[in-house]
Parts: C-alpha cells; structure tokens; sequence
C-alpha cells in the first residue's frame, strides 16, 4: 500500500514586495503554523521515504519551518511543475513517483492539491474528513491518502482518505481571523 501526504504551503505575506509570486515569503503566522504541524507530524511519527516539492520560497520557507518542529531534516526534489499546479498536472507527478517508495511527501499549493484530494477520494455521504477537506483546505494543512498498487496506477476514485489536519485543529489561534 502507497501513501502519499500533501501539505499546502503555510501563510505567506501578501506584504512583502517581490516581483514574482515565486519569491513570495511566508508570514509569521505561517512559519509558527508551520513549526506546529511539524511537532505534530513527530507525535504522529510520521515518516516519508520520498519527499517531491514546488519551486516556490514559500514552500521551501515552509519545509524549513515544518523540519524545525519535526525535528528532521526534509530534503525535497523540487518539481517545477507543482507551482501553482492543476490536479491533473499533480497526477503526473504522482505517476512518476519512485515505484521503491511508499510514503511519499508532496508539498505544494491550492487549489491544485484540494483539488486533487477531490479528485482521488470517492465522495461517500459518510466520510467526515472528505467533506471537511471540501470546505476548505487551508494553507498548512495535511492531507493523507492511501492507495492499493502502485503509483503509476493512482487514478480517480483510487484513493482513502486517511487524514486531514488543519493548523486551526492544533492551536486554535492558527484558524481564521474572526473579525
């Protein structure tokens, strides 16, 4: 069995003036967001045996933040197709992921990994964690998924839903403002 986790980019700042979207930095809401769902991962004793990510600072600002909290250093292959990325332009990825590895990390951005989750995960009327993800699926969140087969077989409908978390779901101040 195959599991692939996404993680959305945490927070970044619409504040900082960069040319490009690609250099855009996190904010500290987004690095401390970060940090907690690495602590998180660790007290889930998450592990991942292949880790493939976007080009963009703000997913590399992120991977740092998550590693603080994990405790382990996670390097990525960066994938220059996963910026800003449709869910069939992800597929592709997925498809060529390393048969060897089973516990893939995927980090990268919305909606194209909402979008994909959607996709992958049948929508049952029982299934809680799909229809949360469906409301939203914030910047820091996870998002687990399981498949029989391997990689270059994932397709729609193929995947379950494992795990979804949110920042907000670890410390409350992470959700959204309630202003």
């Amino acid at each position: 069995m195959k599991t692939l986790t996404l993680l959305r980019h945490a927070k970044s700042g619409w504040d900082d003036k960069v040319a490009r979207d690609v250099d855009r930095p996190l904010n500290g809401k987004g690095k401390r967001a970060a940090g907690i769902v690495g602590q998180h991962w660790r007290q889930l004793r998450l592990t991942f045996d292949h880790v493939v990510a976007s080009p963009a600072v703000r997913v590399a600002e992120t991977i740092a933040e998550l590693a603080t909290g994990y405790g382990e250093s996670i390097v990525p292959v960066i994938d220059r197709r996963i910026y800003l990325a449709s869910a069939v332009t992800l597929l592709d990825v997925i498809h060529e992921l390393p048969e060897g590895a089973e516990h893939v990390l995927m980090v990268g951005h919305n909606p194209g990994l909402e979008d994909l989750v959607l996709m992958l995960v049948p929508d049952k009327a029982s299934d809680s964690l799909r229809d949360t993800l469906e409301e939203k699926f914030p910047t820091a969140s996870t998002a687990e998924m399981t498949f029989e087969g391997g990689w270059a077989g994932v397709a729609q409908n193929s995947a379950t839903l494992t795990r979804f978390i949110r920042p907000r779901d670890l410390d409350a101040t992470l959700g959204p403002n309630l202003e």
